[in-house]
Parts: structure tokens; sequence; C-alpha cells
């Protein structure tokens, strides 16, 4: 593998590595459907606005999400959108596995 390649693989393994959270999943998939306030977050999450801010951070990090603060709110929508459209494969993944541990309990 030449450099060139392995600094591509190593940008890909950042955005995967910030995805790989399930609390940095989720707040991805809450954005699909339009920008979120942390307050928005800390509304619907079991945390402090310092952990939801660094969360939201690792995501900006990795180019995953973008930030636009509006007075003494910060709102953060999808980069990409098309960042989870990978999801539906994971999720056959997951369904693919089950199946098969299901059979061999039987």
């Amino acid at each position: 593998m030449n450099e060139e390649t392995k600094r591509i693989y190593e940008a890909k393994a950042k955005v995967l590595k910030a995805l790989a959270h399930p609390t940095r999943l989720w707040m991805a998939e809450q954005l699909v459907d339009g920008e979120r306030c942390v307050c928005e977050f800390a509304d619907q999450i079991d945390a402090d606005f310092s952990t939801i801010s660094k969360h939201l951070a690792v995501l900006r990090q990795a180019g995953i999400v973008e930030d636009d603060k509006r007075g003494k709110q910060v709102y953060y929508r999808l980069k990409v959108p098309c960042i989870l459209n990978f999801m539906s494969c994971i999720e056959s993944v997951i369904e693919s596995q089950a199946k098969t541990h299901a059979a061999l309990l039987q």
C-alpha cells in the first residue's frame, strides 16, 4: 500500500471511528431530519451539555457535521447528508448474524 492510499484509508477510518460510538451515531441519525441545537440533544439524552458538545466536536472534527452559532445557541447539521446511507447495509449484516445465531441454537 502506497502512502496516498494509506492516507485515504486513515481518513475513512477517522469518519467510521467518529460514528462508532452509539451516542454519536444516534446524533448523526437525528440530523438526517434537519439541523438541531445542542439544547435539543440535551432534552433527549441523559447527558450534560459538555458531554453532548464533546460528542458533537468529534463528529465535527471528522467532517460529519458542521455548526452554526446563533446567539447563545449552536446548531448542528450533517455536512454530507448521504453519510448514513450505509446503515441499511449494516442492519442487513446484523439481521444475517441474528439468523445464523438463531439457527445454531435450534
